[in-house]
């Protein structure tokens, strides 16, 4: 059935879910395959799998990966960074595992922070960052942990380090000077760029038309509907073009306007081939979700889908917490049914499940033995390693 044309479609939060969680690979059982190459698949078709240091659980990139690879370990994912060189680390919305294909998408970024010193960096002295590029250059890549001649700085901010040779590795990275070669738990290894991937020059950078078409087809391909919003997440200053994009792509009859259901004025826009798609329901899939897993931290797009507002409370004070420290949404079929407040106990190697919130009435028996199902499944990724 064509959906080619500017009409609207009128799209039904349900259909609306479906199409999206689909784009989100949540809907198969193993949509990427097995092993390290499924790495790469999963991190090319996501766009971008976020980093957290946060580890009452699993840390969130490795239970991202988990949700979609069943046989997922996590020294995968340290061969595609460190040995495949798949994948690399660098800032989208946060900082965030990206696929070393779309490198050219990231250079101008780079660009900017040399061209640009951003407030975060202004204390970092040029001695500094001379003084950590000839270290790496001189002994091949290291860590913060194998620099021990800094003079100690009293701390500007609570997440900030007293060694002034980190601020100038930060930097470096920004900048595109040095890589994340590897990394250990959250020790990051750096190395240079250049000698990390073996360029003899670095690829051409784009230019930011083939970003913005970047970054609507990769909003498209893992959201299926999308809305400017959603295509420039915390990108404001893309916005305006993003919308003129758009327009060309709907003049081109590769887009189509969707009205959505509960959206109001909020304008969306997918493939016409994403609209025509079918969907088995017969078996809801259960699948525990990351607060920050590309499916939940969009909180006003999921809102909207969904019918539920999650709230991140890790910085909230405990009598305030309407969920829990690490609340973890849990998604059945295409509804989120209830909010889980996990914990690993490593020492007495269990899973906790501190707090479980129902958050939808329906068929809660039946479903409580599938999450219980589910948790189990998870327990056993978190402990074994």
């Amino acid at each position: 059935m064509s959906r080619k044309g500017r009409k609207p479609f009128a799209l039904t939060k349900s259909h609306a879910r479906r199409i999206w969680l689909r784009a989100q690979r949540l809907d198969e059982p193993a949509p990427f395959g097995e092993g390290p190459g499924a790495i790469r698949a999963a991190v090319e078709h996501l766009g971008y799998v976020q980093i957290d240091t946060i580890n009452v659980i699993e840390r969130c990139h490795h239970q991202i990966l988990y949700t979609r690879i069943p046989g997922y370990q996590r020294d995968h994912l340290r061969q595609a960074q460190t040995i495949d060189k798949t994948v690399f680390e660098y800032w989208t919305h946060a900082l965030s595992y990206v696929p070393t294909r779309d490198m050219r998408f990231y250079l101008g970024d780079m660009k900017r922070y040399r061209r640009d010193r951003r407030p975060w960096f202004t204390a970092v002295k040029k001695e500094d960052l001379r003084k950590v590029l000839a270290l790496i250059r001189k002994r091949g890549a290291l860590t913060i942990r194998d620099i021990d001649d800094d003079v100690l700085v009293e701390k500007d901010h609570a997440w900030g380090s007293r060694k002034p040779s980190k601020r100038a590795l930060q930097l470096a990275f920004y900048e595109g000077v040095v890589t994340v070669s590897q990394r250990t738990g959250m020790l990051k290894t750096y190395e240079l760029m250049r000698r990390h991937f073996g360029w003899e020059k670095p690829p051409r950078a784009a230019s930011e038309r083939e970003v913005l078409n970047y970054l609507l087809d990769r909003a498209l391909r893992s959201q299926g509907v999308v809305s400017v919003d959603s295509a420039c997440y915390l990108d404001a200053r893309r916005k305006p073009a993003m919308r003129r994009l758009i327009e060309t792509r709907m003049s081109r009859r590769e887009l189509v306007p969707v009205e959505l259901e509960g959206a109001g004025t909020l304008q969306h826009w997918a493939r016409p081939e994403a609209l025509d798609a079918t969907f088995d329901a017969a078996h809801e899939k259960v699948h525990i979700l990351s607060p920050f897993d590309p499916l939940i931290h969009q909180r006003k797009r999921l809102h909207l889908f969904f019918d539920y507002a999650h709230r991140f409370e890790a910085y909230v004070p405990r009598d305030k917490r309407l969920f829990g420290y690490f609340a973890q949404p849990v998604l059945v079929g295409d509804e989120v049914v209830a909010v889980l407040d996990l914990k690993t106990d490593r020492e007495r190697q269990k899973l906790l499940v501190q707090r479980w919130t129902w958050v939808s009435n329906r068929s809660r028996r039946l479903r409580k033995r599938r999450i219980e199902e589910a948790l189990h499944r998870f327990e056993r990724f978190q402990l074994t390693r």
